[in-house]
This record gives structure tokens, sequence and C-alpha cells, in this order.
């Protein structure tokens, strides 16, 4: 496998994957995922690969190799979607646990992951966090929230990176524009799945709309001069259902081995008749520079199913 050119999302990548967030850390990547099994109700599990392609494991450090355990963790069920960030030194996991979000700290990437004190972070029902480390030294937390909708929220955190600056919570994103509105609108309409980075001093927000249930579940994004917006939306999906694939959702980007390239991992529906499980994919990143010097236009090469170059 160490000597493979190609690679194919239908052939190679893991099968049983949702919602990942992928990790790069001395040169070994960490993917953590939903389990499309009994074992969301366990925790969140982690794999490690070389290449973004060959996935071994799962190698957490918690029972049965998974990263964060519900041992360790509020919650009885329903783990999904965890996040993980480093910062000073430490590793924090912020999953989804009952349609709660909790906030939990390892010494390793492959954890334990666990909460000091075992309580959700709010007591009401927000699911989908992202965390995004600024140059200035801040830190900044993405989530959903329950509000006649999945809406997308953004607050700074505190210093201890599991608590944030209520005063500071800021609605980002909402379902307006038509490839956002699925067939479950107008009863709950749905943006999720936020991830976060800056590019030459812009901001940008990747982020999911339309319900993980539909073949339409897309990819978009938008960009602000702040970390908290106002955000401006690029107007369509960046990737979105082909004749061969079906929801391509909850994406998030990560350089290659060398650091020449970036990548979306992503997860798709396995099966074009039913919507899950689901599984991982990964795909090129283009930006395209605008002729009028706006913020450069994000591309992706994809959803692919034939054979593509390994990343470099």
């Amino acid at each position: 496998m160490q000597h493979m050119k190609t690679y194919s999302n239908s052939r190679d990548l893991i099968k049983t994957c949702a919602d990942p967030c992928v990790l790069k850390h001395r040169g070994i990547y960490y993917l953590y995922c939903t389990a499309e099994t009994s074992d969301a109700d366990i925790g969140i599990p982690v794999y490690k690969s070389t290449d973004l392609v060959n996935w071994e494991g799962p190698y957490g450090n918690a029972p049965n190799g998974f990263a964060l355990h519900k041992n360790d963790v509020w919650g009885e069920k329903w783990f999904w979607a965890g996040e993980v960030i480093k910062k000073n030194g430490k590793f924090y996991m912020y999953p989804t646990a009952e349609e709660h979000l909790i906030a939990a700290v390892s010494d390793s990437p492959l954890g334990p992951f666990k909460q000091e004190i075992k309580k959700p972070m709010h007591d009401f029902r927000e699911i989908d966090a992202g965390a995004f480390n600024d140059d200035d030294g801040k830190s900044y937390f993405y989530f959903v929230r329950f509000d006649k909708g999945n809406i997308i929220y953004a607050a700074e955190f505190n210093e201890d990176m599991i608590s944030i600056k209520e005063d500071t919570v800021t609605e980002c994103i909402r379902p307006e524009l038509p490839w956002e509105k699925g067939p479950y609108e107008p009863y709950w309409p749905v943006t999720e799945g936020p991830y976060t980075f800056k590019r030459k001093g812009i901001y940008y927000l990747v982020y999911t709309a339309n319900h993980f249930l539909s073949k339409e579940y897309s990819i978009g994004y938008a960009t602000s001069k702040s970390p908290l917006g106002p955000w401006e939306k690029y107007t369509k999906p960046i990737i979105k259902r082909s004749d061969k694939v079906n929801g391509p959702g909850n994406g998030m980007f990560i350089e290659s081995p060398d650091g020449s390239e970036i990548f979306l991992a992503y997860h798709v529906h396995c099966d074009l008749e039913k919507p899950t499980p689901r599984r991982l994919a990964i795909d090129r990143v283009i930006f395209e520079k605008r002729s009028d010097g706006g913020a450069d236009i994000i591309k992706i090469n994809g959803p692919t199913v034939d054979e593509q170059p390994m990343p470099k």
C-alpha cells in the first residue's frame, strides 16, 4: 500500500465514518468520526494514517480503540462529530452527546479525552462543534444551535478552552439560499458542520446545508474579515451530489503529507438509495484568485469515485 500511485474514494477509504475530523500531528493523521454503528452510543473512535488514504485502527487509548469513551464524559448515547484541536500542548475534543456539546481534554491525540466535571457546555440542544486558533492567540468556537432550524453560531473561547465568553455568542449562518433548503423545508431548515480557517487575512467558514438524510446535502462557504462575522456567503455549493455520489457533507480542510496540497475531508452516502451508512472521502481543494482582488474562491475537484493521484 505504501507504493500506491492512486486512490479511489469508493474503494480505499473507511466505509463507516461520518462527520470526519482529521488532525495532523507530527507527521501522523488522526481521524475522528461518528461511528455508523451502535458504537456511536459508546464514544468517538480514532484512526491513524501517514498518507490520508490508508487508515488503521481504531487506535484510541480509551477502551475498544476509542479516543473518547462515555465513561469519561457526560452523556450516555449519540456521540457524534468529535472535533479535535491542539493548543498549549493539550488536545481538546468537542463532540456532541445526546444533542448537547461537551468539551473534553487529553494529553494525546489518541486520548483518552476526559472531563474533569462531567457536564454539557450548555443546557440546550446544540451539535456539530468546530474550533479555530487565530494567529493573535485567541481561539473561537463554532457550533450549531437548534433554533427553529439548525443555525450556526460562534463565540470566543475562554482561556481554559472548555468554556466560551457568552457575551460574544453571535449568529453566523442560517439557511436562506435556494441550494441550502432541502426537502424538509420549511419544517426544519439546516445549516451545520462548521469548519473555519484563515487565508490571506480572510476568514472562511465552510458549512453544510440541507438535511443529512437528503441526497442534496451539500457544502458551501462564507467569508468575513472577522472570526465572528458578519459573513458573506458564496452563493453556490462548492461540492454537491453527482450521478455517482449522494450527500457530500461535513467537510474540513487538511494538508497533504508534504504540505503542498490541500484536501477536503468529508463524508458521502455509501449507497445511492439510502443515506446511511456514510463513508469517508477526500478530494483536492483549489483556491482561485479573483480578478477584483477579493477573497480567493474555493473550488473542489469532486466528489470523485474514479482513480485520483495519491496526496503528495
